[in-house]
């Protein structure tokens, strides 16, 4: 087999912005630098435009009839919007799932305690999964750790909405709080 033949047809470069000689439409509209309309025209004739100035012809909606560019200089924007997107990324709140754990037996002062430190999470915006653990026969009196969960829904009911009631999950009970939403 000749050497020829063996060869791969050059590969085309997937995804390649669409700017400069990458525009593929036969006409656009065409935005200048400074907002101003320059018109519907072949992408060549804008390029020429960009030349000009130095600059990039960048497409900005190639679902309108025609597709619109702008001159622009495409280093600089693609700049832009990565800092806007980590600006954008250190603000956002991922909220955590943050537990309360006690027994149905709990003390006064205990569960003040408890209820304190899931108020402190919901304040903070992380949702709150209250635990009730039972051992050996404890199980039978479920009733009275679904009423102290209950408790605690309406003491946290100023801070929280429930998300999940009190359910029972082999030798637990929980109940999931997420902070309310303000409007």
């Amino acid at each position: 087999m000749p050497v020829a033949d063996r060869r791969r047809s050059p590969r085309k470069p997937q995804n390649l912005p669409p700017i400069n000689g990458n525009i593929r439409f036969s006409e656009v509209r065409v935005i200048g630098t400074d907002g101003e309309q320059l018109g519907i025209m072949s992408p060549r004739e804008a390029q020429v435009f960009a030349d000009e100035k130095e600059l990039d012809l960048v497409v900005i909606s190639d679902k309108a009839k025609p597709p619109v560019c702008r001159i622009m200089d495409y280093g600089k924007f693609k700049f832009e919007q990565e800092k806007k997107a980590r600006e954008a990324r250190k603000k956002q709140h991922t909220a955590t799932v943050k537990e309360v754990k006690m027994r149905y037996k709990i003390s006064g002062n205990d569960y003040e305690v408890r209820r304190r430190a899931a108020e402190k999470f919901l304040k903070a915006g992380d949702k709150v999964k209250a635990t009730i653990t039972f051992r050996g026969r404890e199980i039978q009196h479920s009733h009275l750790a679904e009423k102290l969960l209950v408790q605690m829904r309406e003491d946290l009911k100023e801070f929280a909405e429930v998300q999940l009631g009190p359910k029972r999950e082999g030798r637990n009970m929980m109940m999931l709080l997420s902070p309310k939403k303000d409007k």
